[in-house]
């Protein structure tokens, strides 16, 4: 059984700016992503959590590299269309994959009394991926919600175009039972509102 989503789960919406659909920058030349509804998704588990009053935070990526089009106080480093956060939600500012290193965030959970985290965003295979995994080695009780994640092709070192649908569903296969419990769209909605015996959380390396 998995249990109901209260006060002590907060929902992380991670990387969720406009840079992240510079795809040439991503992907290279042939720069695409998969999941076009993760920004849907995305909205409709902000907007539950808020209807809740559940707390919702976001991380900004502030990139060391001069490059990258996820900067803040650049166009790409402002937040998505409609998953902007509210003047009272906590952003947490990083420039590394991980949003627990160099920033505040742990420190914010405890104060808030939060041990379970439903992780949401962008990329799946770079700062979701890694921040999930931190999550689970600190020993939060870690949700990932694939639908609500998207990520771009890749292009391996030997010139291989990896697409972004393969890219991101090893991403959370490698997640799902180690470090998190991936759940369907409905499901992390439906315990917002109620315990679910039916499901099984299957993180592990506990």
């Amino acid at each position: 059984m998995i249990g109901q989503f209260g006060a002590n789960t907060a929902l992380l919406v991670i990387d969720a700016q406009k840079g992240i659909n510079a795809l040439e920058h991503w992907g290279g030349p042939t720069g695409r992503r998969n999941n076009p509804g993760a920004e849907g998704h995305i909205h409709t588990l902000v907007d539950a959590f808020r209807r809740k009053g559940l707390t919702v935070i976001y991380t900004a990526h502030n990139s060391r590299q001069a490059v990258s089009p996820l900067k803040l106080g650049t166009p790409g480093g402002e937040f998505l269309d409609g998953i902007a956060p509210r003047a009272d939600e906590l952003v947490i500012t990083k420039d590394v994959n991980s949003a627990f290193v160099g920033t505040t965030l742990e420190l914010e959970l405890r104060r808030r009394g939060i041990h379970r985290l439903v992780q949401v965003g962008y990329f799946t295979n770079f700062c979701v991926e890694t921040t999930v995994r931190m999550a689970g080695n600190m020993g939060y009780d870690n949700y990932l919600i694939p639908d609500a994640c998207a990520t771009s092709n890749r292009i391996g070192f030997d010139g291989v175009d990896y697409d972004a649908e393969l890219v991101h569903n090893l991403a959370v296969a490698s997640l799902h039972g180690e470090f998190a419990t991936a759940l369907e769209m409905s499901d992390a909605l439906g315990l917002l509102d109620g315990d679910a015996p039916a499901l099984v959380r299957k993180q592990g390396n506990e």
